[in-house]
Protein backbone atom coordinates (compact mmCIF):
# COMPACT_ATOMS: atom_id res chain seq x y z
CA UNK A 1 0.00 0.00 0.00
CA UNK A 2 2.93 2.11 0.70
CA UNK A 3 4.52 1.20 -2.24
CA UNK A 4 1.18 2.30 -4.51
CA UNK A 5 0.75 5.33 -2.63
CA UNK A 6 4.41 6.36 -3.57
CA UNK A 7 4.05 5.10 -6.97
CA UNK A 8 1.17 7.13 -7.44
CA UNK A 9 2.39 10.48 -5.60
CA UNK A 10 5.50 9.84 -8.39
CA UNK A 11 3.51 9.61 -11.39
CA UNK A 12 1.50 13.18 -10.36
CA UNK A 13 4.92 14.66 -10.00
CA UNK A 14 6.00 13.75 -12.40
CA UNK A 15 2.44 14.55 -14.69
CA UNK A 16 2.52 18.46 -13.00
CA UNK A 17 5.79 18.61 -14.25
CA UNK A 18 5.68 17.10 -17.45
CA UNK A 19 2.86 20.04 -18.23
CA UNK A 20 5.07 22.93 -17.17
CA UNK A 21 7.92 22.08 -19.65
CA UNK A 22 6.34 23.17 -22.87
CA UNK A 23 5.44 26.61 -21.65
CA UNK A 24 9.66 27.14 -20.19
CA UNK A 25 10.81 25.62 -23.22
CA UNK A 26 9.00 27.93 -25.21
CA UNK A 27 9.89 30.64 -23.22
CA UNK A 28 13.44 29.89 -23.24
CA UNK A 29 13.51 29.20 -26.88
CA UNK A 30 12.44 32.70 -27.06
CA UNK A 31 15.12 34.35 -24.45
CA UNK A 32 12.24 34.99 -21.56
CA UNK A 33 12.64 32.32 -18.92
CA UNK A 34 11.92 32.97 -15.88
CA UNK A 35 10.60 36.41 -16.15
CA UNK A 36 13.76 37.48 -17.37
CA UNK A 37 14.52 40.04 -20.16
CA UNK A 38 17.44 39.06 -22.78
CA UNK A 39 20.21 41.22 -22.70
CA UNK A 40 19.14 42.92 -25.99
CA UNK A 41 15.97 42.00 -27.96
CA UNK A 42 13.27 42.93 -30.64
CA UNK A 43 9.59 43.07 -29.52
CA UNK A 44 7.62 40.84 -31.60
CA UNK A 45 3.80 41.68 -32.26
CA UNK A 46 1.51 38.54 -31.08
CA UNK A 47 -1.68 39.48 -32.68
CA UNK A 48 -3.39 36.36 -34.17
CA UNK A 49 -5.54 37.18 -37.35
CA UNK A 50 -4.57 40.52 -37.82
CA UNK A 51 -1.75 42.08 -40.24
CA UNK A 52 0.68 43.07 -37.42
CA UNK A 53 1.19 39.02 -35.91
CA UNK A 54 5.08 38.06 -36.16
CA UNK A 55 5.73 41.72 -37.28
CA UNK A 56 8.06 43.51 -34.79
CA UNK A 57 8.03 47.00 -33.12
CA UNK A 58 10.04 50.11 -34.81
CA UNK A 59 11.26 53.66 -33.75
CA UNK A 60 11.38 56.63 -35.45
CA UNK A 61 10.02 60.30 -34.74
CA UNK A 62 10.29 59.74 -31.14
CA UNK A 63 7.14 56.75 -31.67
CA UNK A 64 6.88 53.23 -31.81
CA UNK A 65 5.66 51.85 -34.98
CA UNK A 66 4.87 48.96 -36.38
CA UNK A 67 4.68 48.06 -40.09
CA UNK A 68 6.89 51.11 -40.95
CA UNK A 69 8.26 50.51 -44.31
CA UNK A 70 11.95 52.46 -43.16
CA UNK A 71 13.07 53.03 -39.28
CA UNK A 72 15.94 55.74 -40.96
CA UNK A 73 17.84 55.17 -38.15
CA UNK A 74 21.50 55.30 -38.14
CA UNK A 75 23.25 51.93 -37.25
CA UNK A 76 26.89 50.39 -36.87
CA UNK A 77 26.69 48.67 -39.87
CA UNK A 78 28.07 45.44 -39.72
CA UNK A 79 28.50 42.34 -42.32
CA UNK A 80 25.95 40.23 -40.87
CA UNK A 81 23.69 43.09 -40.39
CA UNK A 82 23.39 45.00 -43.47
CA UNK A 83 20.08 46.33 -42.71
CA UNK A 84 18.14 47.33 -39.54
CA UNK A 85 14.71 47.69 -39.68
CA UNK A 86 13.50 46.43 -36.23
CA UNK A 87 14.28 48.02 -33.42
CA UNK A 88 16.81 46.37 -30.84
CA UNK A 89 15.86 46.84 -26.97
CA UNK A 90 17.39 46.86 -23.54
CA UNK A 91 16.37 46.84 -19.63
CA UNK A 92 19.06 49.04 -16.91
CA UNK A 93 19.27 46.62 -14.49
CA UNK A 94 19.68 49.95 -12.28
CA UNK A 95 17.41 52.25 -13.22
CA UNK A 96 14.59 49.69 -14.93
CA UNK A 97 14.41 51.94 -17.97
CA UNK A 98 13.66 50.46 -21.59
CA UNK A 99 16.28 51.68 -23.90
CA UNK A 100 16.78 51.37 -27.61
CA UNK A 101 20.32 50.05 -28.11
CA UNK A 102 23.21 51.62 -29.63
CA UNK A 103 27.11 51.79 -28.82
CA UNK A 104 26.75 55.82 -28.20
CA UNK A 105 26.70 57.18 -25.35
CA UNK A 106 23.64 59.13 -26.32
CA UNK A 107 20.76 57.28 -24.10
CA UNK A 108 16.93 57.01 -25.94
CA UNK A 109 14.91 55.52 -23.39
CA UNK A 110 11.20 54.54 -23.39
CA UNK A 111 8.37 56.45 -21.83
CA UNK A 112 4.74 55.35 -21.46
CA UNK A 113 2.00 58.38 -20.16
CA UNK A 114 -1.02 56.72 -18.81
CA UNK A 115 -2.98 59.71 -17.84
CA UNK A 116 -6.06 60.86 -19.39
CA UNK A 117 -4.16 63.46 -21.53
CA UNK A 118 -1.80 60.44 -22.66
CA UNK A 119 -4.28 57.87 -23.49
CA UNK A 120 -1.29 55.01 -23.13
CA UNK A 121 0.92 57.53 -25.64
CA UNK A 122 4.11 55.37 -25.96
CA UNK A 123 7.63 56.88 -27.14
CA UNK A 124 11.00 57.46 -26.72
CA UNK A 125 13.59 60.44 -25.71
CA UNK A 126 17.14 61.26 -26.72
CA UNK A 127 20.11 62.66 -24.50
CA UNK A 128 18.83 64.85 -21.48
CA UNK A 129 15.60 65.70 -23.39
CA UNK A 130 13.01 65.10 -20.29
CA UNK A 131 10.15 62.93 -20.21
CA UNK A 132 6.81 64.45 -20.93
CA UNK A 133 4.43 65.07 -18.23
CA UNK A 134 2.77 62.11 -16.23
CA UNK A 135 4.75 60.14 -18.43
CA UNK A 136 6.68 57.48 -16.47
CA UNK A 137 9.85 55.62 -17.38
CA UNK A 138 9.53 52.23 -15.41
CA UNK A 139 7.27 49.74 -14.55
CA UNK A 140 8.64 46.94 -17.66
CA UNK A 141 8.34 43.57 -16.61
CA UNK A 142 7.20 40.38 -18.35
CA UNK A 143 3.97 38.43 -17.45
CA UNK A 144 3.39 34.54 -17.20
CA UNK A 145 3.67 34.10 -20.93
CA UNK A 146 6.71 35.85 -21.51
CA UNK A 147 5.12 39.41 -22.81
CA UNK A 148 6.11 42.30 -21.96
CA UNK A 149 3.83 44.44 -20.21
CA UNK A 150 4.22 47.83 -18.72
CA UNK A 151 2.53 48.64 -15.23
CA UNK A 152 0.43 45.34 -15.44
CA UNK A 153 -0.79 46.72 -19.17
CA UNK A 154 -0.61 45.37 -22.51
CA UNK A 155 0.14 47.08 -25.61
CA UNK A 156 -2.56 48.37 -28.47
CA UNK A 157 -1.83 49.18 -32.27
CA UNK A 158 -3.57 51.88 -34.47
CA UNK A 159 -3.92 51.88 -38.16
CA UNK A 160 -3.06 54.98 -40.43
CA UNK A 161 -0.25 55.87 -39.05
CA UNK A 162 2.89 58.02 -40.91
CA UNK A 163 3.37 55.80 -43.99
CA UNK A 164 0.95 53.45 -43.28
CA UNK A 165 2.11 52.03 -40.21
CA UNK A 166 0.82 51.50 -36.85
CA UNK A 167 1.47 53.54 -33.95
CA UNK A 168 1.99 51.43 -30.52
CA UNK A 169 0.10 52.48 -27.55
CA UNK A 170 0.00 51.30 -24.25
CA UNK A 171 -3.13 49.42 -23.03
CA UNK A 172 -5.29 52.49 -20.62
CA UNK A 173 -8.28 51.01 -20.76
CA UNK A 174 -9.08 53.36 -23.71
CA UNK A 175 -9.91 51.05 -27.32
CA UNK A 176 -9.08 53.64 -29.92
CA UNK A 177 -6.40 56.30 -27.98
CA UNK A 178 -5.43 59.29 -29.67
CA UNK A 179 -8.25 59.72 -31.46
CA UNK A 180 -7.70 56.80 -34.03
CA UNK A 181 -10.06 54.10 -34.90
CA UNK A 182 -10.18 50.48 -35.70
CA UNK A 183 -7.07 49.64 -32.65
CA UNK A 184 -6.26 46.65 -32.02
CA UNK A 185 -4.70 45.18 -28.96
CA UNK A 186 -1.48 43.42 -29.06
CA UNK A 187 1.29 41.56 -27.24
CA UNK A 188 4.98 41.66 -27.49
CA UNK A 189 7.16 38.71 -26.89
CA UNK A 190 11.12 39.95 -26.56
CA UNK A 191 13.03 37.71 -29.01
CA UNK A 192 16.74 37.22 -27.98
CA UNK A 193 19.20 39.17 -30.43
CA UNK A 194 22.93 37.94 -29.28
CA UNK A 195 24.94 40.17 -31.71
CA UNK A 196 22.68 43.33 -31.49
CA UNK A 197 22.92 46.20 -34.11
CA UNK A 198 23.41 49.46 -32.54
CA UNK A 199 21.61 52.32 -33.72
CA UNK A 200 20.49 56.15 -33.06
CA UNK A 201 16.86 56.64 -34.15
CA UNK A 202 14.92 59.61 -35.12
CA UNK A 203 13.83 61.84 -32.73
Amino acid sequence: MQFTNALVAATLASAVSGASIPSQVYARQNGTANSTLPAYFKLQVVAIDTPLHLQHFQAAQSSIFVGLPKQNATCDITPDQPTEQEATFTLDSEDNGLYLYAASTTPQQLFADLSGMGQGKLGYTTGAQPAPRNAQRTGWELDEAGHLMFDNAGFTACPNSIEGSWSVWVYNSIDNPGGNKDCVRIAARPVAIPKPNGCSYTS
